[in-house]
């Protein structure tokens, strides 16, 4: 593909995207504008970006394809901003914001302006953030959902799918409304559930001064999402309240089933609701890329003696693999002293672990 491509926004998702486009479309020219300057210049030093634009007006109408990639909430104010300028006939806009409730209504005024918009979502994270963390293989496998309206042309949707043709991503079409109804299951409503859980567990902690110690282990990673931004979340949430609460009412339909079986105490019907649990659970795919990033663990146990952290990473370190979080947590299951490693992919993980299977004798298992 040549042309004009328009970034605005140079994060993680941004700069990787600005990536992905020059490794595929040499003869492109990609831009970048950022409310961040630091992050703008950090893009252009690093060659993740051809040019830099102060203003996103200078460069709008000359782009053959805009990618908003910014938090909902400010997308929603650059989308305006986009409707009521002049782009070039023909011009693809899209975005990748986890809701689409309200970006989608600023198609029709786009169209009005010879341009056409075209919502995306790449389903693809990680721990770090800022231009500096951006990779090409980010969006590898991972899922990159397309929400055109139904006016979208089928030659449009192959254009954007021809730009971002070096994702390697595994795109799905499917509406604006229902992209809000699955990444509410899948992504928004489990950030709800970990929130809350969380909050119990803080309130729990206020007389059990306990609770707060035999969380670190277990409970710590199953509401990990929990830690997630405030600021990104709470624009999430608010933009798909609808789903939210309808999902919100599904769940307290089952609590009170979960409520029903407790109080029956039929061991029976009990071991029957997990088993069906525990089955669905146990067949979602292991190595596809889901809505929620993976996280790539490595439970090491380890003895307590001064100098046993900086042991591990240094062997990991001589053979070049990084780790992306380091922690150690007093409890697991009964086992004391466990470090837990936490690596960008499922590949560093196992380079780590046979790092460590050739140089220690510690005791070792993935999460």
């Amino acid at each position: 593909m040549t042309g004009r491509v328009l970034i605005i926004g140079l994060g993680l998702i941004g700069g990787s995207l600005a990536i992905c486009i020059k490794s595929e479309n040499e003869e492109c020219i990609v831009t970048g504008y950022d409310q961040d300057k630091e992050q703008l210049r950090l893009a252009k030093l690093l060659g993740i970006i051809d040019c830099e634009a102060d203003r996103i007006e200078a460069e709008a109408g000359k782009a053959d394809l805009i990618i908003v990639a910014t938090p909902v909430a400010a997308s929603v104010g650059i989308m305006e901003m986009l409707s009521k300028m002049r782009l070039k006939q023909g011009a693809i806009v899209t975005d990748t914001g986890s809701t689409k409730r309200t970006v989608s209504r600023y198609g029709d005024l786009l169209r009005e302006n010879g341009a056409v918009f075209i919502g995306g979502h790449p389903m693809a994270g990680s721990h770090k953030s800022g231009v500096t963390a951006a990779k090409k293989i980010l969006f590898e496998n991972a899922y990159y959902m397309l929400t055109p309206e139904e006016y979208v042309s089928a030659s449009s949707m192959e254009a954007l799918k021809e730009w971002l043709k070096g994702t390697k991503a595994k795109f799905l079409v499917v509406s604006p409304d229902y992209h809000d109804y699955l990444t509410g299951v899948v992504s928004h409503f489990p950030h709800l559930v970990a929130a809350s859980l969380v909050h119990q567990a803080a309130q729990a902690e206020e007389t059990h001064e306990l609770v707060g110690r035999l969380a670190a282990g277990g409970f710590r990673d199953i509401t990990r999402i929990a830690s997630g931004s405030p600021e990104m979340w709470k624009d999430i949430f608010i933009d798909n309240r609808d789903v939210l609460l309808t999902l919100l009412k599904d769940w307290k339909d089952e609590m009170h089933h979960v409520e029903e079986l407790l109080l029956s105490a039929d061991a029976g019907s009990i071991k029957d609701y997990i088993t069906k649990a525990k089955q669905y659970r146990d067949g979602l795919p292991t190595r596809d890329k889901g809505a929620i990033p993976s996280f790539y663990d490595l439970f090491v146990d380890v003895p307590d003696y001064p100098g046993v952290v900086s042991e591990i990473t240094g062997y990991l370190a001589r053979e070049e693999i990084s780790i992306v979080n380091i922690r150690i947590v007093e409890t697991r299951e009964g086992v004391y002293g466990v470090l837990v490693l936490s690596f960008q992919t499922e590949s560093d993980r196992l380079f780590a672990q046979n790092c460590l299977l050739r140089n220690t004798d510690y005791d070792m298992s993935v999460g």
